[in-house]
């Protein structure tokens, strides 16, 4: 039986990532990926660059890209696949998260 990684990213979400982790200097270790209490479901995904590495993270490392996991968020996310969606004028990152439950009408937030 296969491990299920905590994170997967998709062909597009790995290109964009890497588009947006070249324009930042060189310190950056990679994207950390957390979630917060907000929205009217309950859950909301973070992202955001990261200098450093916390003792507790999960580090998923592909194609040269490093996302660090919040320890809070493990269990919420793990299995997850990242995308990169654009449609039209749109454009953002999607999570396609097998321990979601539901999700509110707009989109921004989740429960497990």
């Amino acid at each position: 039986m296969s491990e299920i990684q905590i994170m997967t990213l998709t062909e597009g979400a790995k290109d964009r990532v890497r588009s947006l982790l070249s324009k930042n200097d060189d310190n950056v270790l990679g994207l950390r990926i957390g979630i917060t209490n907000t929205g009217c479901n309950g859950l909301s995904y973070t992202m955001d660059f990261t200098k450093d590495k916390r003792a507790d993270d999960a580090i998923v490392e592909t194609d040269e890209i490093t996302l660090l996991i919040d320890s809070d968020a493990i269990e919420f996310v793990n299995g997850t696949e990242m995308d990169w969606l654009e449609e039209g004028l749109q454009s953002r990152f999607t999570f396609e998260n097998p321990n979601e439950k539901g999700r509110c009408g707009c989109g921004s937030s989740f429960h497990v």
